[in-house]
């Protein structure tokens, strides 16, 4: 390191002179001036490489400006041996750039070692001395720019729109749920009026159905009622008879007609009286006879279906069903209406007056209302005269044979 430099030019040893063409221009320039030791401190001399315990050594400064190492002054020499400042090839080391400060006092420069033991810095560069006293301080970090925040602020933002948004839709789906909710009620009253309409429409088809049967109809009247009719012949007297109520005890059918129907052969001492039908003919009994009120109870073998009869008195104006056989003609139908009621008189029961036509050989049959029951039993017509005709009440009838 000693041999390194010459008598104080700040040159190197073997190194050129700065020539007139300035081949060496921009190299470094003397060296900075010679530090007196303070006493108490050591000196480390460059000739002898020892130490003088009597010199002392002075302390770098630390408010010396120390220059960045920035690489702008060239890249650091070789170690020894090679090519450098500190080497065979010192002379040829790259100069310093113009614009590189000037040197500090004490600060060390390119192709400066400090005084010494040879190996105190055996790969010092230029501008990085090998004493770590005179390395250079470390530079405080190059303050950064504050950032900027409109990140932050983009992100508040976002946060805010979405939380409106959110909110925006739980608003309408609640709405939504309310509107669901009405229309559900609103459904659920119009099912129940539907309903309570419905029940309102049940109820009138009931009662219209309840009239419809109510209402007279001659033709279902006579369906009903004719197989219960028949023709009764008594000797050289026809007449009518119809089976009613339960059948008999003993077997066989229970049946009405009039008296004077049957009167020749029961005033005659006979009992046995013929039923026809469509060319049929049964044979009957006359059982009992109630000659006041013109009434005749006969007994049939054969079984046929009974007539229901009416548990209320008929009333004027109460339309009518007349069935028999007039002047021998079976199945014979006649309607009217119900003319008066009228009380016993000279020593005959009461009568029902009606203004079905009837003739001889409906004596005996069947007064029926609308709802297919017997209310009388057709007796007698008004001579000289139309539209009058008689019947016996049934509750007489009923009453006094009990039969039905």
């Amino acid at each position: 390191m000693t041999a390194g430099y010459g008598s104080g030019d700040g040159r190197p040893a073997g190194a050129a002179p700065d020539d007139a063409n300035g081949s060496n221009a921009g190299r470094p320039g003397p060296l900075p001036p010679r530090i007196e030791p303070q006493p108490g401190s050591t000196w480390s001399t460059p000739t002898s490489g020892g130490t003088d315990p009597t010199r002392p050594v002075p302390a770098p400064r630390a408010e010396w400006p120390v220059p960045p190492n920035t690489g702008q002054w060239g890249p650091p020499p070789a170690p020894f041996g090679g090519a450098g400042p500190y080497g065979p090839g010192a002379a040829t080391a790259t100069p310093a750039p113009a614009d590189r400060p000037p040197a500090a006092p004490g600060y060390p420069v390119a192709g400066y070692a400090p005084p010494g033991p040879a190996s105190a810095a055996p790969f010092a560069t230029a501008g990085h001395p090998g004493d770590p006293a005179h390395w250079p301080a470390p530079q405080p970090a190059a303050v950064r720019p504050a950032r900027r925040r409109w990140p932050a602020v983009l992100a508040t933002l976002a946060v805010v729109v979405l939380a409106a948004v959110a909110g925006l839709q739980a608003y309408q789906l609640d709405r939504l749920g309310d509107r669901l909710a009405d229309t559900d009620r609103r459904l659920a009253q119009a099912q129940d009026g539907d309903l309570a309409r419905l029940d309102s429409l049940d109820k009138r088809a009931e009662t219209l159905e309840k009239q419809a049967g109510a209402a007279f109809n001659p033709e279902a009247v006579a369906t009903a009622v004719l197989p219960s009719v028949f023709r009764v012949r008594a000797g050289e007297f026809t007449g009518t008879a119809f089976a009613v109520g339960k059948p008999a005890s003993g077997g066989g059918t229970n049946l009405f007609t009039n008296f004077h129907v049957v009167e020749a052969v029961w005033n005659g001492g006979g009992r046995e009286v013929f039923l026809e039908r469509t060319s049929q003919r049964f044979p009957a009994t006359i059982v009992k006879v109630d000659k006041t009120n013109d009434v005749a109870h006969l007994r049939a073998s054969g079984k046929f279906s009974g007539l229901v009869t009416a548990p209320a008195a008929a009333k004027s104006g109460q339309q009518i069903v007349v069935v028999g056989a007039p002047l021998g003609l079976e199945d014979s139908v006649t309607t009217g209406v119900v003319s008066a009621l009228r009380p016993a008189q000279g020593g005959s029961g009461p009568a029902i007056q009606f203004d079905a036509p009837i003739n001889p050989g409906n004596s005996g049959g069947p007064v029926i209302n609308g709802s297919k029951e017997v209310v009388g039993i057709a007796t007698a017509k008004a001579r000289n005269a139309e539209g009058i005709g008689l019947a016996v009440p049934i509750k007489v009838a009923c009453d006094g044979f009990k039969i039905c």
